[in-house]
């Protein structure tokens, strides 16, 4: 049984009601329809934390998902989980993916400014100041991307980037 239909929220049981309706009425085929059940379950396992039932949704809705910009929050959504989990290199990669089909993630470019961040304070702890510039480098470049699709968003980010000289606002 689909996991949106053994949910016991009333909101979560509404808004699965809302979404089945809307499959049933807009023209889409019905791998598409199997791919917004497998994304809107993946999702509904991800919000509970059970973060491997989420990522087997998330792997089945991308293999029948083919519009390239909902392919993109499934990637998103995977990167999210494996972000979660501490796994940085896979979370970037699916960042990256879903950047490919959709560059205007500025949350992409956000969780994978955090990781570089994060990465560069790591090579501090380790002595080694040379790959951390390297890794606060990048990070700024990221978040000078999301900053730009999204300039009111990421003050942190915008006063990091001042603090450090890497990006003057005007």
């Amino acid at each position: 049984m689909p996991r949106s239909r053994i949910n016991g929220n009333f909101i979560d049981k509404t808004s699965s009601i809302v979404a089945n309706i809307l499959l049933q009425i807009i023209p889409t085929t019905s791998g598409e329809k199997r791919a917004f059940t497998y994304y809107r379950d993946g999702m509904l396992a991800q919000s509970e934390g059970n973060y491997a039932e989420a990522l087997q949704n998330y792997y089945e809705a991308t293999r029948l998902e083919i519009d390239p910009y909902d392919r993109s929050y499934i990637l998103y959504n995977i990167g999210l989980i494996h972000t979660s989990n501490g796994e940085h290199t896979k979370a970037l990669e699916y960042y990256f993916r879903a950047l490919e089909r959709n560059p205007f993630l500025p949350q992409a470019f956000n969780n994978m400014a955090v990781i570089c961040h994060y990465r560069g304070e790591q090579a501090i702890l380790q002595g080694d100041s040379e790959i951390a510039e390297a890794w606060f480098d990048q990070a700024a470049e990221y978040w000078k991307q999301a900053i730009a699709l999204t300039p009111g968003n990421y003050i942190e980010a915008q006063n990091w980037l001042k603090i450090t000289k890497r990006f003057e606002f005007e």
